[in-house]
């Protein structure tokens, strides 16, 4: 096995960032030497955590997108563009005394449906937003290859600008103030269970829907410990590794992505509030047509093929 090189906070015994890519640590307690800046350097055996996974018997979901991909050879399709947010440009705090500059982050974890729910309900449930401020888009981002001729888009038979083809995994972006970050990280640590599995764990899987989390600034902002700190408060299910683009799809692993470097692409209109992975996971139709009453507002939502079939439903 080849070692792996972790910066470990000094507080946590699992919390960390891998140095080297793509690599999910199998911690020891072994080889921690101490460092002036705060940290330890700790050298770890490294396994690929999906390889593990694979070696345990799984329970096989049936998802909307296992019935879609068996009923149909050519795989979804879709486009997009880079992320156009809603036109909210500050916020207050609870008070109503101080306004902040709001930041664009995104999280993923599995297919960005149910995700996209998640974090609309935690919008109106932290911000107080009503459904016209919500800014919870579904996309692709943290492949190194960026557009194709200005588009991103999902599988489709055309073959255009495919987001797995270009590095990319499912993620949401959201538009939220710097104070309510580790908010809306405690909200994406809920996603997992108990064992670090995200909520498709046993479904989807692959590289495009690896754990991925975008901030500013990367592993060296503060949001990284505010990141680190949400983590432990709701149970230290996932290490952390730093993203270096068309990362692998490691179990208990989330990838901390620069938006700079990696930055977020809208996706296409009929992936945008969209019913949830599982078959009965519906939501109200008031939550659907929220897709179509942002694009009727000016919104776009990109122009790649609409789906392998024409239809624009479910990838199809």
């Amino acid at each position: 096995m080849r070692p792996v090189l972790l910066l470990l906070l000094t507080s946590q015994a699992r919390s960390a960032f891998v140095t080297t890519n793509n690599i999910a640590p199998k911690f020891t307690d072994s080889h921690i030497s101490s460092r002036n800046d705060g940290f330890k350097l700790a050298a770890f055996d490294g396994t690929d955590s999906t390889e593990t996974a694979s070696m345990i018997a799984e329970p096989q979901l049936r998802s909307r997108r296992d019935f879609a991909k068996r009923g149909v050879i050519a795989a979804m399709a879709a486009s997009l563009t880079l992320m156009q947010s809603p036109q909210i440009s500050v916020a207050s705090d609870v008070g109503g005394n101080i306004e902040e500059e709001l930041i664009d982050v995104y999280f993923g974890c599995g297919c960005f449906w149910h995700v996209q729910h998640e974090f609309v309900e935690a919008e109106k449930k932290i911000l107080g937003r009503t459904d016209e401020q919500l800014t919870a888009r579904a996309g692709y981002a943290g492949g190194k290859a960026g557009a194709l001729d200005g588009k991103v888009c999902y599988h489709n038979a055309l073959n255009v600008a495919d987001y797995g083809k270009l590095g990319h995994a499912e993620v949401v972006s959201l538009r939220i103030p710097p104070s309510k970050f580790k908010d809306f990280a405690v909200e994406y640590f809920k996603l997992f269970d108990k064992e670090g599995n995200r909520p498709d764990q046993f479904g989807d899987r692959g590289t495009e829907y690896r754990n991925v989390v975008g901030i500013p600034g990367g592993s060296k902002s503060e949001f990284a410990k505010e990141l680190i700190a949400a983590s432990i408060a709701t149970g230290d299910k996932l290490d952390f590794a730093i993203g270096k683009g068309d990362d692998r799809d490691s179990r208990k692993v989330s990838y901390v992505m620069d938006t700079a470097t990696y930055p977020f692409f809208i996706g296409e209109q009929y992936h945008q509030f969209h019913d949830g992975f599982n078959l009965g996971e519906n939501y109200p139709g008031k939550y659907n047509d929220l897709a179509k009453a942002f694009a009727k507002s000016g919104e776009s939502f990109g122009a790649c093929p609409n789906g392998s079939l024409g239809l624009g439903v479910g990838g199809l």
